[in-house]
């Protein structure tokens, strides 16, 4: 069903996760984490043609911070060097309290969008993200109720059934946009069989972002392009360019999967025209 978007040549909006809230410039020294380098890394790849910026919170020692203060200060700090980009807040939460989660969705303005796990899952060997339904529907009503754009994070099949069951007791503003996450542990394994049964099982009418972690961002931000979708590429999702060598930058991966787009024939969508897309 979606290659038919691809046919139509719809644009694709590239979202770029700048910073991630786990690993740290121990894994790859140009992982932003103050808000000034956040700030100049959402410049950077907008003008290398992303159009939303994911966007975690960090404490000064580099661990996450859920604050709207911290947060307000990364929202203050992308605006000022970027132009038109898109704000994205991560809800996600690795061990956090359900209450520090509706922290990021409080600042002023609020952002456009806000990320919402569809259910729980583990992180390495000692990190799990609890996410129960009472959870995502305290945070969709908060979003809903300041304008926020959900964007819905399926991590493996279980949570398609979740996006399924979100949409019988709660009503969602169309398009339903559902961020495809492949990779591993309780991840949906990266397969490309496994993608085509996950697109196939979205809601009618719901979007889809493509994300892969590490090794796997590139081959399916590539099939993402070519099914219509949207895609999301960055340093939280992989810190390497290629094997063995360390990304340069946010912007190098987005550049990278703008010119796959392009050689394939989708046009990048400009903030303006993901704006319009998403219904925001």
């Amino acid at each position: 069903m979606s290659y038919d978007r691809y046919l139509a040549g719809e644009p694709v909006i590239v979202t770029a996760a700048l910073t991630g809230g786990v690993h740290g410039k121990e894994t790859n020294p140009n992982l932003p984490e103050t808000p000034a380098e956040i700030g100049r890394a959402a410049a950077a790849a907008e003008a290398a043609g992303a159009a939303v910026v994911h966007l975690h919170a960090r404490q000064d020692n580099g661990e996450r911070s859920f604050a709207t203060e911290r947060f307000q200060e990364i929202d203050d700090a992308v605006r000022e060097h970027a132009d038109d980009v898109i704000i994205q807040h991560s809800t996600g939460g690795t061990a956090a309290p359900a209450d520090d989660r509706h922290q990021p969705l409080r600042t002023n303005p609020p952002p456009e969008m806000a990320s919402l796990d569809m259910g729980p899952l583990n992180r390495y060997d000692h990190l799990t993200s609890e996410n129960t339904r009472g959870t995502i529907d305290a945070l969709h009503t908060e979003m809903r109720e300041r304008g926020i754009k959900p964007e819905l994070e399926v991590f493996n099949d279980g949570h398609r059934n979740e996006v399924h069951d979100l949409l019988e007791r709660r009503d969602l503003t169309a398009p339903v946009y559902v961020t495809l996450i492949f990779g591993p542990g309780t991840l949906t394994r990266p397969r490309p069989r496994n993608f085509l049964t996950a697109i196939d099982d979205l809601p009618g009418g719901a979007l889809f972002n493509t994300l892969g972690f590490g090794r796997h961002q590139l081959p399916f931000a590539t099939m993402g392009i070519l099914f219509g979708g949207h895609v999301r590429v960055g340093l939280e999702d992989n810190v390497y360019y290629r094997r063995g060598e360390l990304a340069e930058s946010n912007a190098q991966l987005v550049e990278r999967v703008v010119g796959i787009a392009e050689e394939l024939g989708r046009e990048i969508a400009t903030p303006a025209q993901a704006r319009e897309i998403l219904g925001l």
